[in-house]
């Protein structure tokens, strides 16, 4: 008896996001640990506002993004809620992170995302490695690295 082929409910897959800064280690930390610099590029943007923002830094802390898509997004007027976990800290060097983003209530992804400062003689090179399992509903890998993409230019423009 032949069986008919099944397709997994959840993609898996990971993207690595790469930026030059030039700003010491020290400066494009900060960047990723200061809430107000965070707020400023992790925040609202061309495509969503902001509803909610926290962040306690530190191992075992909790950041939570809730933000609302913009007219003329492919999910307008949808709320999401991202809400990570500091797995791992070490200073000016590495910063990980486990989360999940929700709609209305429900996961429709879990990531774990690493950040990785590697100091140069021009600045800091930013590594961040992001690894997720996308469920039924979700904006799939490559949204999520255009996501990221974009993340990383707003951090650039608030370093400089």
């Amino acid at each position: 008896m032949q069986r008919a082929k099944v397709e997994p409910k959840v993609v898996h897959a990971t993207c690595v996001v790469e930026r030059s800064f030039r700003k010491p280690a020290g400066a494009v930390f900060a960047a990723l640990r200061d809430p107000e610099k965070v707020r400023q590029w992790m925040g609202g943007g061309d495509h969503s506002d902001l509803l909610e923002f926290a962040l306690d830094f530190r191992e075992g802390g909790k950041q939570v993004v809730k933000y609302k898509m913009k007219p003329g997004t492919p999910i307008a007027g949808v709320v999401i809620l991202n809400e990570g976990l500091f797995e791992q800290i070490v200073k000016d060097e590495r910063i990980v992170t486990a989360s999940t983003m929700k709609r209305d209530g429900q996961i429709f992804s879990a990531s774990q995302v690493t950040f990785e400062l590697l100091s140069t003689d021009e600045g800091t090179d930013l590594i961040l490695t992001h690894q997720g399992a996308f469920f039924e509903g979700s904006d799939g890998p490559q949204m999520r690295e255009q996501g990221w993409n974009s993340l990383m230019d707003k951090l650039g423009a608030v370093l400089n």
